[in-house]
């Protein structure tokens, strides 16, 4: 049995960690183990909100789901949410400590590191096990002495760890020994084994490499997880949504829904819930060819307004107003709902450079961005029908024109008579700053009747989806992984 932390640390970005931490802590959990999830720090835009209204990674919201357990931001105490090539917003234990270049942020590690320790310590007082997640490939030589996410805070939190890599990619062999290579040895020995993601094929072709690679590292494989495609669990990077306008299996007789794939996309699980409906196509683009395709195109959130507003009216304005005249819907969540208005403007350069940007034009509402930034947990009516969502977004929007989308019962769970959003007269344009806006089922059919689409959902909640796709990813992993060297 491995000792009672785990860290699962991987041989590159995207190798499935976020996944298989959350399937650690399905497992666990329905062993009647008070288990946690924890990630020192997370780099992603998208995010969700605590219980508490303090906003956190959303890998570690998904992990918190999967153990049972509320979400708490000292699961994730360090989000940085990447605002362009150099700088992001630091959250720091739910809220916003500020806009740090790179080279600041590094300079500041040993900062942040005290601070992911102490969280780490408040969690481990409540929990029997914590479950870490690393972050991109462990063994960056050049990164090692200040990083704050791997091998440093597995050693902090007394776990072992587990590698994980991806034969999916390629070079699983070389992923394996290429990283054992880069470690010191005091890290090399902390590995207690490997898991080897996306297999496709037959498993038993690949015994052999399994032999040459245990014989080659005096390390166990605990086991190789075939590639799936029956359930869904929330990604934590964009990644799943980076292959854009793929029509290839496109079917006409089939409604679809369009997503504009903005550059600096935010919260892209707004959209799970689509996804997840049969007879129902959703594809993201990022040319504005083929929109008389789409029952509705969709503006998501982002994490720099502006940038993306100027992306946006370069490529997307004359289109998008073409597919309005022809009595197209379209619909705006957050950053996509600001840009649907007159204007942005950012006085205090929160997002950049200080400056208003023209927008759209779509919609009567004018935007200025300003700090504190809202996250709250709230509870809405869009007329006759209620739901639940989460808002994350700077600064306030105008409605000149038009009428109010929602009413806001509550937010974080204090009484509210406040209202949200903006729909035009003719009803074929709206946005909100509700996030997992389509995840009340209700709300949902209320849309898909408000732009011509009569679809049935299957579930009563979004949660009954997640739910039994944890279920599904349990069974999964215990059915190809050796559980019983780690539980």
């Amino acid at each position: 049995m491995m000792k009672k932390n785990i860290a699962v640390l991987g041989t590159g970005s995207d190798v499935g960690k976020s996944i298989i931490a959350a399937a650690l802590c399905r497992s666990l959990a329905d062993r009647a183990v008070k288990v946690a999830p924890f990630k020192s720090q997370n780099m992603s835009n998208n995010s969700g909100i605590t219980p508490e209204g303090l906003e956190m990674g959303r890998a570690q919201i998904v992990q918190a789901e999967a153990a049972k357990i509320a979400p708490h931001v000292n699961m994730n105490p360090i989000l940085l949410k990447p605002t362009g090539e150099k700088q992001s917003q630091v959250i720091l234990n739910g809220k916003v400590h500020g806009n740090h270049t790179a080279m600041d942020y590094h300079k500041n590690k040993g900062f942040y590191f005290e601070k992911a320790c102490e969280a780490f310590d408040r969690l481990e007082k409540t929990y029997d096990r914590i479950i870490l997640e690393g972050a991109g490939s462990c063994a960056e030589v050049n990164l090692m002495p200040n990083d704050i996410v791997n091998f440093a805070m597995a050693e902090y939190a007394n776990a072992d760890v587990i590698l994980v890599a991806d034969i999916h990619r390629g070079g699983v062999f070389g992923q394996i020994i290429g990283t054992l290579e880069c470690l010191p040895q005091m890290y090399r020995d902390m590995v207690k084994g490997f898991i080897i993601n996306r297999f496709r094929g037959d498993i038993d072709l690949f015994k052999d490499g399994v032999g040459w690679i245990e014989k080659r590292t005096d390390k166990k494989i605990l086991g190789v997880l075939p590639w799936y495609t029956h359930f869904k669990i929330d990604a934590e990077d964009s990644v799943e949504i980076e292959e854009c306008n793929n029509f290839k299996d496109f079917d006409p007789d089939m409604p679809a829904i369009g997503i504009i794939r903005l550059p600096h996309i935010a919260n892209f699980t707004d959209f799970h819930a689509l996804s997840k409906i049969k007879g129902l196509q959703t594809i993201f683009i990022d040319r504005p060819n083929h929109l008389s395709k789409f029952k509705a195109v969709i503006i998501p959130g982002s994490k720099n307004t502006r940038a993306d507003l100027t992306w946006l009216i370069n490529k997307f304005k004359e289109p998008l107003e073409a597919y309005y005249q022809s009595k197209g819907h379209i619909f705006g969540i957050c950053g996509g709902y600001q840009m649907l208005g007159e204007f942005v403007d950012d006085p205090d350069g929160l997002e950049g450079r200080p400056g208003k940007t023209k927008a759209l034009g779509l919609l009567a509402v004018q935007t200025v961005l300003k700090a504190p930034k809202t996250t709250t947990l709230s509870d809405f009516q869009w007329e006759n029908v209620t739901g639940k969502g989460y808002e994350i977004h700077m600064g306030y929007t105008n409605l000149s024109a038009g009428t109010s989308l929602l009413n806001i019962g509550s937010r974080n769970r204090t009484a509210c008579t406040d209202t949200d959003g903006c729909m035009s007269e003719d009803g074929r344009v709206a946005g909100t700053y509700m996030h997992g806006f389509f995840d009340s089922p209700q709300i949902l059919l209320k849309w898909f009747e408000l732009i011509g689409l009569n679809i049935n959902y299957p579930y009563d909640d979004m949660l009954d989806f997640k739910e039994r796709d944890y279920i599904l990813l349990k069974k999964h992993f215990e059915a190809h992984i050796d559980i019983s060297h780690i539980v």
